[in-house]
C-alpha cells in the first residue's frame, strides 16, 4: 500500500465503512466533503480494499492490507480517547450519559471511580442502531459491558434526547444535574463546577471556602 494513501482521512474512512456503503454516507460520517471522500475511496478501490458497486462500494474484509490496518488500529488506538472519538464515525444514534455526561459538561474537570484497569464509558444507543454498533465494536476490538479495562457500558433504548457538547452527543445539562443530585455524595464537587461554569441556580455549597 502506498504510504501517501495511509493518511488520517483514509483511516477515518476505513473505520467508518460498512460492508456495503455509499460515498455520500461515508462523507457525512467522517465530516469530509464528498469530493475528497470520493478521491480516497478511489485509492482504496485501487488497493483492492473496496469493490465498486452501483452507487456505492463493497468492503473486502479479507483484503490483506485492510486486515493489517485494522490490526494496527486495534493494537495502537485501543485507549480511552479512541473509545470516545470513534463513536462519531459510526453514524449511529448515541448519547453519553451518567458519569460521562458529568465528565463532558465539566469539560474533563471531574471524573470519578474510573482508572486504567476499570474504565466504563456510559452511553445510550438507539435500539435500531445497536446491531450496527456491535458490528463496529467487533471489527475494532472495542469491549462492551465488561468488568475490566476500558469498555462501553451500554443502555439500549427506543428513544432518548441528546444535545451537542463540543463534538460529542450527550444528555442535556438539566438531565445531568438531575443525575448528580440523585447521586449527591459522589457529585457534590461537580455540581459546584456546573453552578459556576454555566451560572446555574443550584443550591450547593461544597468548597471548603464556603464554610469559612
Amino acid at each position: 500500500m502506498k504510504i501517501e494513501t495511509l493518511n488520517p482521512y483514509v483511516i477515518k474512512i476505513l473505520i467508518s465503512l460498512r460492508k456495503e456503503d455509499s460515498i455520500s454516507s461515508v462523507s457525512k460520517r467522517i465530516n469530509l466533503s464528498y469530493g475528497w471522500t470520493h478521491k480516497w475511496v478511489v485509492e482504496l478501490i485501487k488497493e483492492g480494499i473496496l469493490n465498486e458497486k452501483w452507487r456505492g462500494v463493497v468492503l473486502k474484509e479479507e483484503n490483506k492490507n485492510y486486515k493489517r490496518i485494522i490490526k494496527f488500529l486495534k493494537e495502537s488506538l485501543n485507549n480511552v480517547n479512541f473509545y470516545y472519538s470513534v463513536l462519531q464515525l459510526f453514524g449511529i444514534d448515541y448519547c453519553f450519559t451518567k458519569t460521562d455526561a458529568v465528565y463532558l459538561w465539566t469539560e474533563g474537570r471531574y471524573n470519578i471511580a474510573r482508572y486504567k484497569d476499570y474504565y466504563p464509558i456510559f452511553i445510550k444507543i438507539n435500539k435500531s442502531d445497536y446491531y450496527i454498533f456491535l458490528e463496529y465494536c467487533k471489527r475494532l476490538g472495542l469491549k462492551i459491558n465488561s468488568n475490566k479495562g476500558i469498555f462501553y457500558n451500554v443502555e439500549i433504548l427506543d428513544y432518548f434526547k441528546a444535545v451537542k457538547k463540543n463534538e460529542f452527543k450527550v444528555e442535556s445539562i438539566e438531565r445531568t444535574i438531575q443525575f448528580m443530585q440523585e447521586n449527591i455524595y459522589n457529585f457534590e464537587p461537580a455540581l459546584e463546577m456546573i453552578k459556576e461554569m454555566y451560572s446555574k441556580k443550584i443550591n450547593i455549597k461544597y468548597k471548603e471556602a464556603s464554610y469559612l
